[in-house]
């Protein structure tokens, strides 16, 4: 019996799902600094995506990864892009910028399991067992404890929770698509049409909202060093990294690692951006609290079928 199945071919699926979310775990808290900084969020986030889009593409042609894309399926990459990573990455961001805190971004995101889940139960009619139902009630005191923590009932604190709640709408979006785009295509074809279409769905805002922001710090160092690591580490690597491990491992199984987030959220902030957040034992309990129920919906379903096959 084999909760994870790990042989040869999906060893490479669980490691690279592994860097995608220790990696992950460092972006929420490099966006907390480029929004403390006063860095306008519109124009980060575009040269994120202008930035990922190009290297993709450079990457791609020299080293032939990327497969031609059949013109119907057009419609659904740019759909694929509009829950993630457009809806997514305005919620993640200016749901930082609201409740002050790459952490609780981090908590949120980590539920997508959960509202995948139930949007399986109302989509496939996939069936949710006891089990899992747990897991989903154990996590609600967990975020609870986190967002509404001492200052948490502020009115701009609640608009960061709800917009967090969005991006996570556009993650399960995405992966609805991204499960039928990964049958046909390969991972790096799947991610550099994603950020294509982000840039190009990003233009508009930046030219709206964002030209205001390139001022003499939006050029410092610190700023485009991390802007940088955002484009190329969070957005080419790990998202070609997950979509492989996707493709090699199926959607249950890499959520399991998207759960670690948080925790390693709140320890990049505690040891490298201490003045970056406040923990208490409070939200520490409520980490662990989301982390142990977003685990448990994941592995019960596994569990049982593991038992129901055994030579699986």
């Amino acid at each position: 019996m084999a909760i994870l199945n790990i042989n040869k071919e999906s060893s490479r699926g669980y490691l690279f799902a592994l860097i995608s979310v220790i990696i992950w775990g460092f972006s929420f808290i490099w966006e907390g600094f480029l929004i403390n900084n006063n860095i306008e969020i519109y124009t980060f986030i575009f040269e994120r995506m202008l930035i990922s889009s190009l290297i993709l593409w450079i990457v791609g042609f020299f080293a032939k990864s990327i497969q031609k894309v059949n013109n119907k399926d057009f419609k659904w990459f740019f759909l694929l892009a509009f829950g993630e990573p457009f809806i997514y990455f305005i919620g993640e961001n200016f749901g930082i910028k609201y409740t002050g805190s790459g952490v609780v971004a981090a908590l949120i995101i980590a539920t997508i399991p959960i509202f995948c889940l139930f949007s399986e139960r109302i989509i496939d009619k996939t069936p949710i067992s006891k089990s899992k139902l747990l897991g989903c009630f154990i996590t609600l005191p967990g975020i609870l404890m986190v967002v509404f923590e001492k200052e948490g009932f502020s009115g701009a604190h609640i608009k960061g929770i709800l917009l967090l709640f969005l991006s996570v709408i556009g993650a399960v979006v995405y992966t609805f698509f991204a499960r039928e785009m990964i049958k046909k295509y390969n991972a790096y074809t799947i991610v550099t049409w994603q950020f294509t279409f982000g840039a190009i769905l990003f233009l508009p805002l930046f030219l709206l909202f964002g030209r205001d922001g390139f001022t003499k710090e939006y050029f410092s160092v610190g700023v485009q060093s991390t802007i940088f690591a955002l484009a190329i580490l969070c957005s080419c690597l790990c998202f070609a990294l997950w979509a492989y491990a996707t493709g090699k491992l199926g959607v249950t199984s890499v959520s399991i690692f998207s759960a670690l987030i948080p925790a390693i959220s709140a320890l990049v902030a505690y040891f490298l951006y201490p003045n970056q957040e406040r923990f208490t034992w409070i939200k520490l309990l409520g980490i662990f609290i989301v982390i142990f129920g977003v685990v448990l919906v994941q592995i019960s379903g596994r569990i049982l079928k593991a038992k129901k096959n055994p030579k699986s």
